[in-house]
C-alpha cells in the first residue's frame, strides 16, 4: 500500500515536471547548447589552435564566426571551448556535490563530536573566499588542464552543500521510518542510502544544478584572469584573449560576443531549470501556484 502511494506520488511529480514551462524552456536551451558542444567539433575543418592563414576576418561562409588576430577560426574555438567549459562544470559540479552530500549525511546523521569536527572544517572553508582560494591554488600549479581545473573547483565549492544537506539530514533522522529502520537492525550505511537519501533526491539534483553552474562561472573567472588551462581552449580563455587584444575596440565583435552569449545562455538555462524544479518540488510554492 505504501509502495503504491510512493509510486503514485512520483508519477504526479513527473507529470508536473513535464508541464512546467520554466523547466521546458530551460531544458530546451540547454539541449541546444549541449548539442552544439557534442556535434560542433565534428562540423569544422580546423582545430581550435590551428593557423588558418586569415587574420582578423569577419564572419563569412568559410569562417562562420570569423577569425582572430592570431589567425584562428573562432567557430572552431567556440565549439571546442564550449565542450571544455561544460566538461569542467560537470566534473567540478559532480565532485563538489559528492563531497558536500557525503559530509552532510555523515555530520547530520551521527551528530556529536563527528558533527562538530566536520562542521568546523566546513566553516573554515566557508570563511575563506572561494575565488581567492582558487586563484592561489591555480597560480601555484604550473601545468593546468581541464581535469585539474575541475578538481580545484570541486574541492573548494562543497561547504554550502554540506551545511544544507546536514540540516535536512538532522530533520530526517528523527522521523519514524528512520527509527523503524534502526530497530530492524538495518546497517547505518543502508539507512542513509535507502531511507534518508531517497527523500532528499530532488534537493540533491537541485544542488547539483547550482554546483554545475557555479563551477562554470568559477572556471570562466579563472580563465579570464589568465589562470585557466595552460593547454587547450575554453570559453573563458577566448574572452580573456578578446579583452587582452582589444577585440571590441578594434571592431572585432565576433571575437567577444559569441563566447559571452553562450556562457550567459548556459547559466540562464540552468537557473531557469532550477527555478522550475523548485516550483514543482517545493510544496509551499506548489500550493501558491
Amino acid at each position: 500500500m505504501m509502495l503504491d502511494r510512493i509510486m503514485e506520488r512520483h508519477r504526479e511529480t513527473l507529470i508536473l515536471l513535464r508541464r512546467n514551462r520554466k523547466i521546458k524552456a530551460g531544458a530546451s536551451i540547454l539541449a541546444v547548447i549541449l548539442a552544439i558542444a557534442v556535434i560542433g567539433p565534428y562540423t569544422t575543418e580546423y582545430g581550435p589552435l590551428e593557423y588558418t592563414g586569415a587574420i582578423g576576418e569577419p564572419p563569412s561562409s568559410r569562417h562562420p564566426l570569423g577569425t582572430n588576430t592570431f589567425g584562428y577560426d573562432l567557430y572552431s574555438q567556440v565549439v571546442y571551448g564550449l565542450r571544455s567549459s561544460i566538461l569542467i562544470g560537470l566534473l567540478g559540479g559532480i565532485l563538489a556535490t559528492a563531497i558536500g552530500v557525503l559530509i552532510g549525511f555523515i555530520s547530520g546523521y551521527f551528530g556529536g563530536i563527528i558533527d562538530e569536527l566536520l562542521m568546523m572544517l566546513t566553516n573554515i572553508f566557508l570563511v575563506i573566499p572561494t575565488l581567492a582560494l582558487l586563484i592561489i591554488i591555480a597560480a601555484y600549479i604550473e601545468h593546468r588542464g581541464i581535469l585539474i581545473e575541475s578538481v580545484i573547483i570541486g574541492l573548494t565549492s562543497w561547504p554550502w552543500t554540506a551545511r544544507a544537506v546536514r540540516a535536512n539530514t538532522l530533520s530526517l533522522r528523527n522521523r519514524e521510518f528512520v527509527y523503524l529502520a534502526r530497530m530492524s537492525g538495518m546497517p547505518t550505511r543502508s539507512i542513509i542510502l535507502r531511507e534518508i537519501a531517497p527523500n532528499m533526491l530532488s534537493y540533491i539534483i537541485m544542488v547539483f544544478i547550482l554546483q554545475f553552474g557555479g563551477a562554470i562561472l568559477y572556471a570562466v573567472s579563472l580563465d579570464f584572469i589568465g589562470l585557466g588551462p595552460t593547454k587547450g581552449i575554453s570559453l573563458g580563455v577566448i574572452l580573456q584573449q578578446a579583452v587582452l587584444w582589444n577585440a571590441v575596440q578594434l571592431g572585432m565583435w565576433w571575437w567577444a560576443i559569441p563566447p559571452g552569449l553562450l556562457i550567459a545562455l548556459l547559466l540562464t538555462s540552468l537557473y531557469v531549470i532550477n527555478t522550475g524544479l523548485d516550483e514543482v518540488l517545493n510544496p509551499r510554492l506548489r500550493r501558491q501556484g
